[in-house]
């Protein structure tokens, strides 16, 4: 089957963004040694998330702006060989990825912009706002784990089972530690948890997976 089949796609241009990819988390290590470290094992450091949540800016840092791109880079990669073996589109290369990078940002530029209006609207920011900085960080965590999974499927016989099934992974690890450490939040408010779901979780995806698909 395709699916299974080693990738093998013209791949200069992904080697030049892997290399770029792993020039950016250096660069970051260069703005800051401690936030990146934190961010790599975010999922495992509570303390880490609690802090940046203390930081409270309005605005956000060139660490933050370029964090966020990585992981947008990351994640539109991994779509870009998802969409190769398991969609019918006929196009390849640069130019699909270049279409799945715009997708993926707006995606999350628009979601992050509609929640965060949305607390001020509500007057919930403070009480949502762990919430939202731990999403967010469990975010650029996986994507650091993912960064090396499509460095591995690139260079060696891993075939695409292993990146879906690692994403699978990362994400669903994602959701548990997202629950547990928002429990009291979520459990309290229930009802709303399931409305954010299913509006601003599932919903979106959908339309993204259908846009892509």
């Amino acid at each position: 089957m395709q699916a299974l089949e080693k990738i093998f796609i013209n791949t200069d241009w992904i080697t030049i963004l892997l290399v770029l990819l792993l020039g950016t988390i250096f660069f970051l290590k260069g703005l800051d040694a401690v936030k990146l470290k934190g961010y790599v094992f975010a999922l495992f450091n509570k303390g880490f998330v609690e802090n940046e949540v203390e930081e409270n800016s309005t605005f956000p840092k060139a660490f933050q702006i370029l964090m966020f791109l990585f992981s947008i880079t990351v994640l539109s990669l991994v779509c870009y060989y998802c969409l190769i073996y398991f969609s019918e589109t006929k196009i390849d290369g640069f130019y699909l990825f270049g279409i799945t990078f715009l997708t993926v940002f707006f995606y999350f530029l628009i979601k992050r912009s509609l929640e965060y209006l949305l607390s001020l609207l509500f007057l919930i920011r403070k009480e949502v706002r762990f919430f939202l900085v731990s999403k967010s960080s469990y975010l650029y965590n996986i994507s650091f784990y993912l960064f090396v999974s499509l460095v591995l499927l690139q260079y060696t016989k891993l075939n695409i089972t292993f990146l879906t099934t690692f994403t699978t992974l990362l994400f669903l690890m994602r959701f548990i530690f997202h629950i547990i450490n928002n429990k009291n939040l979520i459990f309290n408010k229930l009802f709303y948890f399931i409305l954010y779901i299913c509006a601003f979780e599932i919903a979106p995806l959908f339309i993204l997976f259908k846009l892509m698909f």
